[in-house]
Protein backbone atom coordinates (compact mmCIF):
# COMPACT_ATOMS: atom_id res chain seq x y z
CA UNK A 1 0.00 0.00 0.00
CA UNK A 2 1.48 3.24 -0.81
CA UNK A 3 0.79 5.75 2.02
CA UNK A 4 -1.92 8.44 0.91
CA UNK A 5 0.24 11.74 1.89
CA UNK A 6 -3.34 14.04 2.98
CA UNK A 7 -2.42 11.93 6.18
CA UNK A 8 0.70 13.45 8.47
CA UNK A 9 1.50 11.59 11.10
CA UNK A 10 3.14 13.45 14.15
CA UNK A 11 6.60 12.18 15.34
CA UNK A 12 5.76 13.17 19.23
CA UNK A 13 9.10 11.55 20.47
CA UNK A 14 12.44 12.50 21.50
CA UNK A 15 14.90 9.70 20.19
CA UNK A 16 16.27 8.70 17.09
CA UNK A 17 15.44 5.36 18.20
CA UNK A 18 11.89 5.45 18.92
CA UNK A 19 11.54 7.68 15.28
CA UNK A 20 13.01 4.73 13.31
CA UNK A 21 10.84 1.71 15.36
CA UNK A 22 7.88 4.20 14.47
CA UNK A 23 9.15 4.34 10.66
CA UNK A 24 9.47 0.84 10.48
CA UNK A 25 6.49 -0.34 11.99
CA UNK A 26 4.24 1.97 9.72
CA UNK A 27 6.32 1.13 6.82
CA UNK A 28 4.82 1.93 3.31
CA UNK A 29 1.22 2.40 4.82
CA UNK A 30 2.90 6.50 5.89
CA UNK A 31 4.93 8.71 3.69
CA UNK A 32 4.14 11.94 5.72
CA UNK A 33 5.54 12.72 9.14
CA UNK A 34 5.82 15.98 11.40
CA UNK A 35 8.51 16.70 13.14
CA UNK A 36 8.09 19.27 16.09
CA UNK A 37 10.10 20.89 18.59
CA UNK A 38 10.51 18.25 20.90
CA UNK A 39 11.63 15.95 18.89
CA UNK A 40 13.90 18.42 16.38
CA UNK A 41 15.28 20.11 19.68
CA UNK A 42 16.28 16.29 20.70
CA UNK A 43 18.07 14.73 18.01
CA UNK A 44 18.42 18.05 15.66
CA UNK A 45 18.60 17.60 12.04
CA UNK A 46 19.35 14.08 11.83
CA UNK A 47 15.95 12.94 12.18
CA UNK A 48 15.67 14.98 8.95
CA UNK A 49 18.33 13.36 7.17
CA UNK A 50 16.82 9.88 8.40
CA UNK A 51 13.40 10.41 7.12
CA UNK A 52 14.72 11.53 3.28
CA UNK A 53 16.77 8.56 3.26
CA UNK A 54 13.39 6.50 3.83
CA UNK A 55 11.87 8.52 0.95
CA UNK A 56 9.17 10.48 3.23
CA UNK A 57 7.94 13.85 2.76
CA UNK A 58 8.44 15.77 6.23
CA UNK A 59 6.61 18.99 7.76
CA UNK A 60 8.94 20.54 10.17
CA UNK A 61 6.92 22.16 12.20
CA UNK A 62 9.04 24.88 14.89
CA UNK A 63 6.32 27.45 14.37
CA UNK A 64 8.69 30.67 13.93
CA UNK A 65 8.01 33.35 15.61
CA UNK A 66 10.62 36.37 15.85
CA UNK A 67 11.32 40.14 14.72
CA UNK A 68 10.57 39.17 10.01
CA UNK A 69 14.70 39.84 9.53
CA UNK A 70 15.09 37.07 12.25
CA UNK A 71 12.66 34.62 10.71
CA UNK A 72 14.12 35.34 7.03
CA UNK A 73 17.53 34.19 8.51
CA UNK A 74 15.88 31.11 10.29
CA UNK A 75 13.65 29.64 7.44
CA UNK A 76 16.75 30.20 5.02
CA UNK A 77 18.73 27.90 6.96
CA UNK A 78 15.95 25.38 7.73
CA UNK A 79 15.23 25.30 3.88
CA UNK A 80 18.87 23.72 3.25
CA UNK A 81 17.86 20.97 5.55
CA UNK A 82 15.18 20.05 2.77
CA UNK A 83 12.04 19.24 4.76
CA UNK A 84 8.98 19.68 2.46
CA UNK A 85 6.95 22.16 4.55
CA UNK A 86 7.75 24.71 6.96
CA UNK A 87 6.13 26.82 9.32
CA UNK A 88 5.76 30.41 11.08
CA UNK A 89 3.34 31.68 13.45
CA UNK A 90 0.90 34.01 11.53
CA UNK A 91 0.23 36.35 14.53
CA UNK A 92 3.80 37.59 13.59
CA UNK A 93 2.59 39.72 11.65
CA UNK A 94 2.14 40.69 7.66
CA UNK A 95 5.79 41.80 7.71
CA UNK A 96 7.20 38.74 9.25
CA UNK A 97 5.14 36.59 7.38
CA UNK A 98 6.25 38.43 3.62
CA UNK A 99 9.74 38.14 4.42
CA UNK A 100 9.78 34.57 5.14
CA UNK A 101 7.74 33.59 2.09
CA UNK A 102 10.16 35.49 0.00
CA UNK A 103 13.79 33.81 1.94
CA UNK A 104 12.76 30.44 1.65
CA UNK A 105 11.87 31.31 -2.08
CA UNK A 106 15.17 32.81 -2.75
CA UNK A 107 17.39 30.01 -0.63
CA UNK A 108 15.62 27.62 -2.67
CA UNK A 109 16.17 29.36 -6.11
CA UNK A 110 20.19 29.46 -4.36
CA UNK A 111 19.86 25.92 -4.39
CA UNK A 112 18.38 25.10 -7.51
CA UNK A 113 15.70 23.12 -5.37
CA UNK A 114 11.84 23.08 -5.68
CA UNK A 115 10.87 25.43 -2.33
CA UNK A 116 9.47 23.93 0.50
CA UNK A 117 5.62 25.11 1.00
CA UNK A 118 5.45 27.83 4.03
CA UNK A 119 2.02 27.97 5.69
CA UNK A 120 1.05 30.11 8.92
CA UNK A 121 -0.20 28.78 12.49
CA UNK A 122 -3.26 30.17 13.19
CA UNK A 123 -4.52 29.91 16.79
CA UNK A 124 -3.61 26.78 18.65
CA UNK A 125 -6.04 23.94 18.00
CA UNK A 126 -5.40 23.59 21.92
CA UNK A 127 -6.99 26.90 22.34
CA UNK A 128 -10.76 27.47 22.83
CA UNK A 129 -12.75 30.53 23.25
CA UNK A 130 -12.55 30.52 27.26
CA UNK A 131 -8.89 30.99 26.92
CA UNK A 132 -9.12 33.10 23.60
CA UNK A 133 -10.87 35.38 25.89
CA UNK A 134 -8.18 35.99 28.67
CA UNK A 135 -5.84 37.14 26.18
CA UNK A 136 -7.65 40.12 26.04
CA UNK A 137 -8.93 39.70 22.49
CA UNK A 138 -13.12 40.56 22.49
CA UNK A 139 -13.36 38.34 18.88
CA UNK A 140 -14.57 35.61 17.91
CA UNK A 141 -11.61 32.83 17.67
CA UNK A 142 -13.19 31.62 14.62
CA UNK A 143 -13.29 34.88 13.43
CA UNK A 144 -9.25 35.67 14.09
CA UNK A 145 -8.62 31.95 12.68
CA UNK A 146 -10.26 33.59 9.17
CA UNK A 147 -8.28 36.76 9.40
CA UNK A 148 -4.98 35.38 10.35
CA UNK A 149 -5.41 32.60 6.95
CA UNK A 150 -6.55 35.40 5.01
CA UNK A 151 -3.56 37.94 6.04
CA UNK A 152 -1.06 34.69 5.51
CA UNK A 153 -2.43 34.19 1.65
CA UNK A 154 -1.91 37.56 0.76
CA UNK A 155 1.90 37.89 2.68
CA UNK A 156 2.55 35.15 -0.18
CA UNK A 157 1.83 31.66 1.91
CA UNK A 158 1.19 28.62 0.70
CA UNK A 159 -1.42 27.45 3.50
CA UNK A 160 -2.07 27.52 7.15
CA UNK A 161 -2.19 25.10 10.24
CA UNK A 162 -5.75 25.78 11.39
CA UNK A 163 -8.40 23.54 13.36
CA UNK A 164 -11.03 21.60 11.37
CA UNK A 165 -13.99 23.58 12.96
CA UNK A 166 -12.28 26.72 10.41
CA UNK A 167 -11.29 24.95 7.87
CA UNK A 168 -14.83 25.07 5.58
CA UNK A 169 -14.25 28.89 5.96
CA UNK A 170 -10.79 29.18 5.50
CA UNK A 171 -11.70 27.32 2.25
CA UNK A 172 -14.58 29.60 1.56
CA UNK A 173 -11.91 32.82 2.37
CA UNK A 174 -8.84 31.99 0.46
CA UNK A 175 -9.72 29.68 -2.27
CA UNK A 176 -9.58 25.63 -3.36
CA UNK A 177 -5.63 26.47 -3.90
CA UNK A 178 -4.57 27.32 -0.38
CA UNK A 179 -3.06 24.38 1.77
CA UNK A 180 -4.96 23.82 5.20
CA UNK A 181 -3.31 21.70 7.65
CA UNK A 182 -5.69 20.49 10.42
CA UNK A 183 -4.02 19.27 13.75
CA UNK A 184 -6.69 18.39 16.48
CA UNK A 185 -7.79 14.93 14.82
CA UNK A 186 -8.66 12.08 16.27
CA UNK A 187 -11.04 8.83 15.30
CA UNK A 188 -13.90 8.07 16.50
CA UNK A 189 -13.35 6.53 20.27
CA UNK A 190 -10.09 8.15 20.65
CA UNK A 191 -8.74 9.96 23.62
CA UNK A 192 -9.16 13.67 23.13
CA UNK A 193 -6.10 14.86 25.36
CA UNK A 194 -4.73 18.25 25.38
CA UNK A 195 -6.86 19.35 21.98
CA UNK A 196 -10.20 21.64 22.49
CA UNK A 197 -11.09 22.01 18.73
CA UNK A 198 -11.23 18.49 17.27
CA UNK A 199 -13.00 16.57 14.08
CA UNK A 200 -12.83 12.99 13.15
CA UNK A 201 -10.33 12.35 9.53
CA UNK A 202 -13.80 12.27 7.48
CA UNK A 203 -15.16 15.40 9.28
CA UNK A 204 -11.96 17.14 8.48
CA UNK A 205 -11.69 16.38 5.11
CA UNK A 206 -15.40 17.58 4.54
CA UNK A 207 -14.61 20.57 5.85
CA UNK A 208 -11.90 21.44 3.29
CA UNK A 209 -8.36 20.06 4.39
CA UNK A 210 -5.60 19.00 2.49
CA UNK A 211 -3.36 17.07 5.50
CA UNK A 212 -4.50 15.62 8.78
CA UNK A 213 -1.95 15.71 11.13
CA UNK A 214 -2.62 12.72 13.87
CA UNK A 215 -0.01 11.60 16.52
CA UNK A 216 -1.26 9.74 19.49
CA UNK A 217 -4.09 8.18 18.08
CA UNK A 218 -1.18 6.18 15.58
CA UNK A 219 1.87 6.19 17.84
CA UNK A 220 0.51 5.81 21.10
CA UNK A 221 -1.08 2.36 20.48
CA UNK A 222 0.04 -1.21 20.37
CA UNK A 223 -0.59 -1.42 16.44
CA UNK A 224 0.52 1.90 15.19
CA UNK A 225 0.47 0.66 11.54
CA UNK A 226 -3.23 -0.71 11.73
CA UNK A 227 -4.38 2.46 13.30
CA UNK A 228 -2.52 4.19 10.42
CA UNK A 229 -4.96 2.31 8.19
CA UNK A 230 -8.29 2.04 9.97
CA UNK A 231 -8.05 5.46 9.78
CA UNK A 232 -6.81 5.77 6.34
CA UNK A 233 -9.83 3.40 5.43
CA UNK A 234 -11.89 6.21 6.58
CA UNK A 235 -10.70 9.15 4.69
CA UNK A 236 -10.73 6.96 1.66
CA UNK A 237 -14.40 5.77 1.83
CA UNK A 238 -15.01 9.63 2.83
CA UNK A 239 -13.46 10.34 -0.53
CA UNK A 240 -15.38 7.98 -2.89
CA UNK A 241 -19.01 8.89 -1.09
Amino acid sequence: MNGDKRLIVALDVHSMEKVQQLVEQLGDSVNYYKVGMELFYSVGSQVITYLRQQTKDIFLDLKLHDIPNTVGQGLASLTELGANMLNVHASGGFTMMQTAAKAVKNKAEQMNICPPKLIAVTVLTSMNQEEWSTLGFDSELSGQVVHLAKLAQKAGLDGVVASPQEAAQIRVACGNDFIIVTPGIRPSGAAINDQSRIATPAGALLNGANHLVIGRPITGVSDPRQAAEDILKEMRDYSHE
